[in-house]
């Protein structure tokens, strides 16, 4: 025989529980209510059994209360004086409560393993040669260890306009239908590269990347030439106008990226490299100067230390058959280049010369003189503990914890260590139970181990869950699977596709062989459960590094009474 209309609906929904667009829903006739529409309220939370066959747990079940609501009816949350429909919506949460906390069952998925990953790398072949004599070519870099100290809060300013005043002949707006019609993009950017096998050792300096078609690499070379000899400072109103283009920029940029700032705060008393989240400070007090100039009048001063030969060294990527042609613009653009004339002045800075490994003994893939990375070191520089909350009118949190381990020589257990905590610890703690947006730890260049939550609607209860990760890491609750996993994903970023533009950046910019990235692959392949919890006993433990702590979010009562804290 024929099924009623709502047979099938109703078997379904006890075969396979609540239906999900039911849940937390319910009727509300207009007018007093009857037992009929409470019936109907419990019907749509799914609160029968054996579909209307046993005993309900609502009596008087109307089977078309599964047809959703008729006309004149709206659907709203269950009422007070509906206590089954919320009792059984208060069950439903801590029943999901329950199976958050619990560990996910992945054996039945496909999953990649790490004997499917390559043991070795391809090597790169380089070619170093010098230009002009003196100047390696291999991005130009240039090197910022004759600045002086009032003038390095004034180069990331400096970056930013230097491609846009206008240069030589041209005006800015000239000038940027020349670098639009010959160039894929010029730009100079601040860069801070710590030394591979010391904290405290690092190389500042100016990045200048560009890219063009093989034609047009003559009048890419001119821009850079005409920007090194003759930059135009003298366009007052115009500067002005982009030094509030940066500060807004940045100024905007702090909701979005404020764990970001978190960190680089957190690990700003740990390191003495030059990293300042103190910029965005400093550009709106310039925004606000009445007499600009004075900031204008301290570029040129920059540029007599930035862009001169005698701090340079530059990178050429090209096809083989245009290697040739770019050599020779190259070699005629650093010739055009002047020296410098500005002295080295100590002060409490010192200078360390520390040529870039070429390759081990016998390999062919880098060739020629090897490259001389003038590094800076202040012997006067003492780590130290500082915990700073910065208060801004946002309604959630961005929180930063850094820990001072070891160099980035040998990285590779605390590479697997920090992919573990993220994925196995810190993401179910802070974003799933606690509702961050995000939260994870890393490993910098810079030997840091930063904790870090985003948007985060908690603050020193996530300071305690950072604490319990190094618990539980240090106690080794983690399977096999679990380091596996954690290889997988630093593998994927080790092993990320890299532009042919790109390759040999490595060695340019931080000194980085085949042979020592080869070394560290080895490394995180010999990753083991013992290396992972010795590593977090050594650098994460309680007293075992120097920590850091960085808050940017709202008033915080706890916070507030702590003298430990310094509020911003």
């Amino acid at each position: 025989g024929r099924r009623a209309v709502g047979q099938p609906r109703q078997q379904r929904c006890a075969g396979d529980g609540p239906p999900r667009d039911r849940l937390a829903v319910c009727r509300q006739v207009s007018g007093p209510r009857s037992s009929a529409s409470r019936a109907g309220c419990c019907a749509e939370l799914g609160l029968l059994g054996n579909g209307g066959a046993g005993k309900p747990w609502c009596p008087g079940w109307l089977p078309s209360a599964w047809a959703g609501p008729s006309a004149g009816e709206r659907v709203v949350r269950p009422p007070s004086s509906c206590p089954d429909c919320w009792s059984l919506c208060v069950v439903l949460g801590l029943e999901l409560q329950t199976q958050q906390s619990k560990p996910q069952d992945t054996s039945c998925l496909p999953a990649l393993k790490v004997s499917d990953i390559e043991p070795t790398i391809p090597l790169t072949h380089l070619e170093v040669a010098l230009a002009a004599g003196e100047t390696p070519v291999q991005y130009s870099f240039c090197s910022l260890h004759t600045l002086p100290e009032e003038l390095r809060p004034y180069v990331p300013l400096f970056c930013s306009v230097l491609t846009k005043l206008g240069c030589g002949l041209l005006d800015y707006r000239q000038q940027a239908q020349q670098i639009e019609l010959k160039t894929g993009g010029m730009a100079a950017s601040p860069h801070v590269i710590p030394d591979g096998t010391h904290l405290d050792v690092y190389e500042q300096g100016v990045l200048f990347s560009s890219f063009c078609l093989d034609r047009n690499l003559p009048d890419m070379m001119q821009l850079w030439s005409e920007m090194f000899h003759s930059p135009c400072f003298e366009e007052e109103e115009y500067f002005r106008v982009l030094v509030t283009m940066s500060a807004q920029e940045l100024s905007n940029g702090v909701p979005d990226s404020g764990h970001l700032y978190a960190m680089v705060r957190a690990g700003r008393t740990l390191t003495p490299l030059w990293l300042s989240p103190a910029q965005v400070k400093l550009m709106k007090r310039m925004m606000g100067m009445s007499d600009i100039g004075q900031v204008l009048r301290k570029l040129p001063r920059i540029t007599k230390h930035v862009l001169n030969r005698d701090n340079m060294r530059c990178s050429v990527n090209a096809m083989p058959q245009q290697m040739s042609l770019a050599e020779k613009e190259v070699e005629k653009f650093v010739q055009n280049v002047g020296r410098s004339k500005a002295e080295w002045k100590p002060g409490h800075l010192s200078v360390v010369e520390k040529p870039a490994p070429s390759g081990s003994s016998g390999s062919t893939h880098i060739s020629g003189p090897r490259v001389l990375r003038k590094l800076i070191t202040d012997p006067t520089f003492k780590p130290h503990q500082m915990k700073t909350h910065f208060l801004l009118p946002f309604p959630v949190n961005h929180v930063g914890e850094c820990v001072r381990t070891a160099p980035l020589h040998g990285p590779g257990p605390r590479q697997v260590l920090a992919r573990l905590m993220t994925a196995k610890f810190l993401h179910t703690e802070i974003r799933e139970k606690g509702g961050a947006y995000g939260a994870g730890a890393r490993l910098g260049r810079d030997g840091m181990f930063t904790f870090y939550s985003y948007r985060d609607p908690h603050s020193t209860e996530t300071l305690q869950s950072f604490a319990k990760a190094v618990d539980w890491a240090k106690a080794g609750r983690f399977t096999q699977q679990d380091i596996d996993e954690a290889k997988l994903s630093v593998f994927a970023s080790v092993d990320a596709p890299v532009p042919p533009s790109d390759r040999g950046l490595d060695h340019f910019l931080y000194g980085l062989s085949d042979e020592l990235k080869q070394v560290h692959r080895e490394q995180l392949f010999a990753v083991s459960h013992d290396s992972l919890v010795a590593v977090s006993d050594k650098y994460l433990g309680v007293g075992r590094g120097t920590r850091g702590l960085a808050l940017l979010g709202p008033e915080n009562a706890k916070i507030a009474k702590d003298p430990s804290w310094i509020v911003r």
